[in-house]
C-alpha cells in the first residue's frame, strides 16, 4: 500500500514539473524554447536532451543535461553517447577535446555565432534545465584565460560537454556533437552508457524541411 502511495506522489509530481510532457514508455517527451526534448531516469540519474538546429564543420548538435539524483558521484563523458541508426549504423560521439581544437582551428565566425545563439537559446529557454556545473561557469572558465584566440571562439567551445565528475544533487550541461557529415542523424535510438545503467531513447527522423537546412 505504501509503495502504491510513493508512486501516485510521484506520478502527480512527474506532471507538475512537465505539464506539457507526453510519456512514451519511460522516455518523457515535452518541448521547450521550441525544441523538442526526452528525458530518461534510472537509478536516480536523469539525462535529457534536444538535437539543436544548427550545424558546425559538419556535426549534429545535441544538447544535453544530467542531473544526479543518485546518492553516488558518477562521472559522464561525451564519448557514453552514441547513436545507432535504425540501417545498423553506430555514430559515435566525438571526445570534447577534439571538438574544442576544430572549434577554436577551424570554425568561422558565422559558425560560432550560430552555436552560441542556438545553444543558449535552447539552454536558457529550458525552465527545467538548472546547471551546478555546465555552460555558463565553463565560459567564464574560458574567458578568464585571457587567450589570444577570438573570445567568441572560447565560448563556443565551452559549450562542448566535457567530462564530469557529478556528486549528489549536482547537474551539468553540454553540447554532444557526431561527426554526420552535415546530414541529420536519421531514425533509431540515442544510447548512453553511464552511471552504471544504460539509458536508451528511440529518435525519429527530422522532417525534410528542417533536415535540409
Amino acid at each position: 500500500m505504501r509503495s502504491l502511495i510513493h508512486l501516485r506522489l510521484a506520478a502527480i509530481l512527474f506532471l507538475a514539473v512537465f505539464p506539457i510532457a507526453k510519456v512514451h514508455g519511460q522516455v518523457l517527451e515535452f518541448e521547450s524554447g521550441g525544441l523538442k526534448y526526452k528525458a530518461l531516469t534510472r537509478g536516480g540519474v536523469t539525462i535529457m536532451f534536444a538535437p539543436l538546429p544548427t550545424r558546425v564543420l559538419g556535426y549534429t548538435i545535441l544538447q544535453v543535461a544530467i542531473s544526479n539524483g543518485s546518492p553516488v558521484s558518477w562521472s559522464f563523458k561525451p564519448e557514453d553517447f552514441r547513436f545507432e541508426r535504425d540501417d545498423g549504423q553506430r555514430i559515435q560521439a566525438v571526445s570534447a577535446g577534439t571538438v574544442v581544437k576544430q572549434l577554436l582551428d577551424h570554425a568561422s565566425r558565422g559558425d560560432v555565432g550560430r552555436l552560441i545563439s542556438a545553444y543558449e537559446a535552447a539552454l536558457f529557454g529550458n525552465a527545467h534545465v538548472r546547471s551546478t556545473n555546465g555552460y555558463e561557469s565553463r565560459r567564464q572558465d574560458y574567458l578568464a584565460l585571457g587567450s589570444t584566440k577570438l573570445k567568441a571562439a572560447s565560448a563556443a567551445s565551452a559549450i562542448a560537454l566535457v567530462t564530469t565528475k557529478l556528486s549528489s544533487g549536482q547537474s551539468t550541461d553540454g553540447a554532444v556533437f557526431y561527426p554526420s557529415k552535415g546530414k541529420p542523424l536519421g531514425a533509431g535510438k540515442l544510447i548512453v552508457e553511464a552511471a552504471a545503467e544504460t539509458f536508451e531513447f528511440p529518435v525519429e527522423a527530422e522532417p525534410q524541411s528542417r533536415a535540409s537546412r
